[in-house]
């Protein structure tokens, strides 16, 4: 069975301009941000971290143990700054809350988490026959895929709707997003919730995905140009 390999922790300067926002007031601006690259899951997300003297003053208020609130333009967001002590490079450092804050790279708004350098994103189309099996039976069939090949996760197979029983799934009120892809819905089927996704707008780097529907190859069978899939370990298993 494939396992996900976890690569070491990195941490690099970078040269974009890392800007954080509360609401319309800006809390923290650098040049300077250092970003954090760690692999293992969505616990481990990468992120930047900027020098304090990068961070609007007043904007950190209640310290406890390296966590701060913040506050700014008459908002406030708790626990929604920390400092790390786990690396000394990032000494003098702050990141803050993806969720409760807005981020930005120059002047566009990133969701979710910083994007590494050393992670891609790349779409190909292909003819290879996939199959897709839910509960011993077959939800897809598609002989025109476009395959998704993201650093460190195994190969995604996107599907034209039309090579897709939709009739056997329901739309989930799930919704994620991606830095790399942009805001995924969901599908559920009887058997499996959440067990498949399609980006009905995704950011304009991956137009090819668009409308397509993915399965989660570690929780259906997929058989491959006739061959059945091991099903891969990762974060989403």
């Amino acid at each position: 069975m494939a396992d996900y390999v976890i690569p070491p922790p990195l941490i690099e300067p970078t040269r974009r301009r890392i800007r954080v926002r509360l609401g319309n007031t800006l809390v923290a601006d650098s040049e300077q941000a250092l970003l954090l690259i760690q692999f293992g899951g969505k616990d481990f997300l990468p992120t930047y971290y900027l020098p304090i003297s990068d961070v609007r003053p007043g904007a950190l208020v209640d310290e406890d143990g390296g966590r701060w609130s913040v506050a700014a333009g008459g908002l406030r967001a708790d626990g929604a700054a920390w400092d790390n002590d786990e690396f000394g490079e990032l000494k003098g450092h702050v990141t803050f809350s993806w969720k409760l804050l807005d981020w930005y790279e120059e002047d566009e708004q990133v969701f979710e988490h910083a994007r590494s350098p050393y992670h891609r994103v790349d779409t190909l189309r292909s003819s290879r026959r996939v199959e897709v099996f839910v509960g011993g039976d077959r939800v897809a069939n598609s002989v025109r895929p476009l395959l998704l090949f993201e650093t460190s996760l195994p190969v995604r197979y996107y599907l034209p709707p039309a090579d897709v029983r939709t009739d056997l799934f329901t739309a989930s009120d799930t919704v994620t997003r991606c830095p790399w892809k942009g805001v995924a819905r969901y599908l559920s089927h009887p058997d499996v919730p959440d067990v498949a996704w399609s980006y009905p707008d995704p950011i304009p780097e991956n137009p090819k995905i668009r409308d397509l529907i993915c399965f989660y190859n570690e929780r259906v069978d997929l058989v491959i140009d006739g061959v059945r899939q091991e099903r891969p370990r990762t974060p989403f298993s």
